[in-house]
């Protein structure tokens, strides 16, 4: 199988796709993005054909892909560069991956072009997010997984999320695309919720902006994890006030005489 090792660099300097956006072209560019996500996932519930298609795509250069032009080339704007092109290709090798029939009868994957809603924690993110015109980055989806992913019985390691992530911050863009589609299919197996659209946005701007990117990404992450490190504080603090150490009720002490 070919990799993407060796896809070819983008030589387009002024690709506007990369550029830094005000905020409202930047909710926009986001928004377009989701856009396209939600279009790949349709044609991959709807036709079985198209998502095998798209599937065939996973880690694999442009060159090395003629079952995907014929699915999602039109959807791809026709005036970007290699690295746009090649990130609007990996993001729908990815979500066909993922992405179930709905006329199976079995569950459905999670809509791309928003993050799934079956957390409270990831709804309040995505809402909070909206407001700054950046979706829910990866980092946030690996804190999910540690903390309060939908599979809470198959909880990711914090060793094991700190590791991936950390891997995922030190690739160049050929790395990036051979190492996201196993983060993500990992992320997927714990029922946790990817932002699409974000993730193509990520992928878009990596050569020139990775530094940007990849702090955020650990800044989330970190953030998300000792939130929660601080409620579990909170919790235990309670416990301690309400319950004996062996969780028995504290004992109820007489006032001396």
């Amino acid at each position: 199988m070919t990799t993407i090792s060796g896809a070819p660099a983008d030589t387009t300097p002024t690709d506007p796709a990369a550029r830094v956006p005000g905020p409202r072209q930047a909710e926009s560019r986001l928004e377009s993005y989701r856009q396209f996500a939600a279009d790949v996932l349709r044609r991959c519930e709807a036709d079985p054909g198209a998502r095998s298609a798209l599937r065939s795509g996973v880690r694999k250069n442009l060159n090395t892909v003629p079952r995907m032009h014929c699915v999602i080339a039109h959807l791809v704007p026709p005036h970007v560069g290699e690295d746009s092109q090649q990130a609007y290709y990996a993001v729908a090798a990815m979500i066909a991956e993922q992405a179930r029939r709905t006329d199976a009868g079995g569950d459905q994957a999670a809509s791309p072009g928003q993050v799934d809603p079956a957390s409270d924690s990831t709804a309040a993110a995505d809402k909070e997010s909206r407001k700054r015109t950046y979706g829910v980055s990866l980092g946030a989806a690996f804190a999910l997984a540690v903390t309060d992913g939908p599979g809470r019985d198959r909880l990711m390691r914090r060793s094991t999320a700190e590791s991936r992530l950390n891997l995922l911050c030190k690739q160049s863009v050929a790395g990036l695309h051979r190492h996201l589609p196993a983060s993500v299919r990992y992320l997927r197996s714990l029922e946790v919720p990817v932002d699409w659209g974000q993730l193509l946005q990520d992928i878009v701007d990596w050569r020139r902006h990775s530094g940007r990117i990849t702090r955020r990404w650990l800044q989330d992450f970190y953030r998300r994890c000792q939130e929660e490190d601080r409620r579990r504080a909170d919790r235990e603090d309670v416990q301690d006030l309400t319950a004996g150490g062996d969780g028995s009720p504290a004992p109820v002490t007489s006032p001396a005489s």
